[in-house]
């Protein structure tokens, strides 16, 4: 018994040395690190929604004026987050004849409108009886001037466009390409902003006639119909499909548009594929060449993205003061969508030589050595508008009285 003890003793002591000798080799265990805390940040609350909202005076669809506008508020809603769009388009006599522009503002204040655009120099004095009555209420009023002149409440801002740069290359187009020497502009109603623009474009297309095409300005024919409104309305203003007819009846071979319709460009293409060789220039929207390229020599267009953009950011961050802006081009690329406000999209009808051409007078105004505004210039009447050597400064500008001398057409209603 005692050897097989022995021998049961000399086994587990045999074991328990293997057992011992194998737990010597295992490596002594490593604590665990508690995994490294992720950074807690407590979600950041949303902004506010801001809500702007625009009344327009035509449809968001015109290819012009309104659509501008509308795409322009798209720009804003696409560029800044945390913003909400809403609209009343086509407040006018023809589609809503009992709608004033200071009603059509208190509904979209009742939507939750924080900052309200208008876009029509009609809409002036209703602009400015709402924002009174709305002083937490932030405005634009586009392309008028009661800023300027003092008329208006402290929450209203005024922006234009110097679309005078815009349509002084649409003049130029013009001249290069017409064969007749006959340009026609088809004319919304007259004040001092439309005689401008009339008188801009005759500049650049005078100035471009004499230097590129060595003609005298007197055989340049320029005439200007006015149909009474912006656009057509039925029974009350001149039928601008008519007119254009009219004008290339009459042997015009370029209408330039200053209405916010497309029917200048329509009807020339329409002539053009019934065999007679007319050229268009529409305006306001960077589009509109799309109503007729065969003919279409270039738009002049407004870009209102990225000044509305501004303001929508300004009125947002309670920066907000009463302004009167009149936004150039961005010179250094006048089709920049995100910092020029005029731009200028040459049409597939102008000629490459033509184009080469006109990207030379758009240089020349771009460096400053070229003012078309430099004196002398005189009104119709024989009056002076600028004198000899001088160069007219933007009130003189903006507040245009006539047509000036050379141009065919009504100066006042």
């Amino acid at each position: 018994m005692r050897n097989r003890s022995v021998r049961w003793l000399v086994l587990a002591l045999t074991l328990l040395s293997l057992i011992l000798t194998a737990c010597g080799t295992q490596p002594a265990a490593q604590p665990t690190a508690a995994p490294a805390a992720e950074p807690t940040t407590a979600p950041a609350a949303p902004a506010e929604e801001f809500t702007f909202g625009m009344v327009l005076v035509g449809p968001i669809n015109d290819g012009g004026w309104n659509q501008a506008h509308y795409e322009g508020a798209q720009y804003v809603v696409e560029k800044v987050p945390g913003v909400k769009f809403i609209y009343i388009d086509k407040v006018n006599p023809a589609d809503r004849p009992n709608v004033k522009v200071e009603q059509a503002i208190e509904e979209l204040i009742g939507q939750g409108a924080k900052l309200i655009i208008t876009n029509s120099a009609e809409f002036a004095d209703g602009t400015n009886i709402a924002a009174a009555a709305h002083p937490d209420v932030f405005f634009i009023h586009a392309s008028g001037d009661k800023v300027l002149t003092g008329e208006a409440p402290p929450n209203v801002r005024n922006l234009m466009g110097r679309m005078e740069y815009g349509k002084m290359i649409a003049g130029c187009a013009a001249a290069l390409t017409t064969e007749a020497g006959k340009l026609a502009y088809l004319g919304p109603l007259i004040d001092p902003e439309t005689r401008r623009l009339v008188n801009s474009t005759y500049l650049g297309a005078r100035y471009c006639w004499e230097t590129y095409r060595g003609r005298p300005a007197s055989e340049l024919a320029f005439k200007v119909t006015w149909i009474g409104f912006w656009f057509n309305i039925p029974g009350v203003t001149l039928d601008p499909t008519k007119v254009a007819n009219d004008f290339i009846n009459e042997g015009y071979d370029v209408i330039l548009s200053g209405i916010d319709t497309t029917e200048g460009i329509v009807e020339a293409n329409k002539a053009t594929q019934a065999g007679k060789r007319v050229f268009a220039v529409p305006y306001d929207f960077e589009g509109a060449c799309a109503q007729g390229e065969a003919v279409c020599l270039g738009v002049p267009y407004f870009n209102w993205g990225p000044d509305y953009k501004r303001l929508v950011e300004l009125a947002r961050a309670g920066k907000w003061e009463p302004a009167w802006e009149w936004t150039g081009p961005n010179w250094s690329n006048i089709n920049d969508p995100d910092t020029s406000m005029i731009g200028f999209v040459k049409g597939p009808a102008l000629s490459a030589e033509n184009a080469a051409k006109l990207d030379e007078f758009i240089a020349k105004l771009a460096d400053g050595s070229l003012n078309l505004f430099t004196g002398p210039l005189f009104y119709q009447d024989g009056t002076v508008f600028v004198p000899e050597g001088q160069v007219a400064d933007d009130k003189t500008i903006w507040y245009t009285q006539q047509l000036l001398a050379g141009i065919e057409g009504q100066s006042a209603p």
